[in-house]
């Protein structure tokens, strides 16, 4: 059941062919910042995987694959749900050495996402990951690194309302770091995601960190795989959109784990099968390289930006009934 909601008074900034102009300056201008800010490569990624490789991610754990075989392998395949294992593994074999990283346009499909304002079944992201050396595992250099993020977002900003005045998004350049734990604390009789409402409304650039840990309530902010971010250096990227009144998550990122984490994380997670498959062997073994990596959303990042009120403004896909009526009734033309 569609859970779109199409806020009083809308109506988007720009018609389709300008909107269509503008994704095309978004992409073009936030890739190459990104790519100059974080010291990055760009290389071509997989639309599919082997299924018993261990490199799609699991996410947290019940969304279903997208499968088919093949005629000439006599083997299936699955779409991926991120390139999160794929890029760590892809640094090792393309021989990148530390400070140096690779970033790819990461198409998948999550067949199992529920549809609203915010989410759809195709996924489309920047995903980049960079080799780092044992120092650069800390928090300072996560924060560090996120906000060079949040800096090439803005100089993006910047270059396409030059070419569209008539956009008036604000995006605050300052980033606030808040841990899981934190926002618990602070907000003990609120959900996980109005926490993440209530303190991105007050400093609108938000850093949620430690996502995935198990909390002092004994529940998690938000599940996170326990084979790709170390739970203790990871978090999200929180802008606030004005257009919807909400916190909208960009990017979720962080250190990856590395032997110990790995070890104790899938132990946690009741997962200690995933140590026979060969992406964790070369992970326990110390065989791939410690990095930093996560993904930016691409429709997303499009959609804050433009001051649009629905993913589908700025992103061609499928969707339910429901959805199609409430926008075509608000006068919301989805591509």
């Amino acid at each position: 059941m569609s859970k779109t909601v199409i806020p009083e008074g809308y109506r988007a900034k720009l018609d389709l062919y300008c909107t269509q102009d503008a994704i095309s300056i978004i992409k073009r201008t936030f890739q190459e910042t990104l790519a100059m800010a974080l010291n990055l490569k760009r290389v071509s990624a997989p639309l599919f995987v082997d299924p018993n490789s261990g490199l799609n991610d699991d996410l947290n754990g019940y969304e279903r694959p997208v499968r088919f075989d093949i005629l000439e392998t006599g083997c299936d395949a699955v779409v991926v749900h991120s390139l999160a294992k794929w890029k760590r593994m892809a640094l090792y074999r393309y021989k990148f050495y530390e400070g140096r990283g690779l970033y790819t346009d990461m198409n998948a499909i999550r067949r199992d996402e529920e549809m609203d304002n915010l989410h759809s079944i195709y996924v489309d992201q920047w995903d980049w990951e960079k080799v780092i050396t044992r120092e650069n595992r800390t928090m300072d250099y996560l924060i560090e690194t996120v906000q060079r993020i949040v800096d090439a977002l803005c100089i993006t900003l910047d270059v396409v309302s030059c070419r569209y005045p008539e956009i008036n998004t604000k995006i605050e350049r300052k980033l606030t770091v808040v841990s899981t734990q934190e926002l618990e604390d602070l907000y003990p009789d609120l959900t996980p995601k109005q926490r993440e409402n209530e303190f991105t409304k007050k400093y609108r650039t938000v850093f949620i960190s430690q996502v995935g840990k198990v909390l002092k309530s004994g529940k998690k902010h938000d599940g996170r795989a326990p084979d790709y971010d170390d739970w203790d250096l990871n978090g999200d990227i929180m802008i606030w959109s004005d257009v919807l009144n909400c916190a909208i998550e960009i990017s979720s990122m962080g250190i990856r784990v590395d032997q110990e984490s790995l070890d104790r994380q899938l132990r946690e997670s009741g997962c200690d099968d995933r140590r026979e498959l060969l992406y964790h062997k070369m992970l326990l073994d110390g065989t791939l390289p410690l990095t930093i990596g996560g993904g930016v959303g691409q429709s997303r990042l499009c959609m804050l930006l433009l001051g649009k009120c629905h993913v589908g403004e700025v992103q061609a896909s499928i969707w339910d009934d429901e959805t199609r009526a409430a926008c075509e009734a608000a006068g919301v033309e989805l591509l």
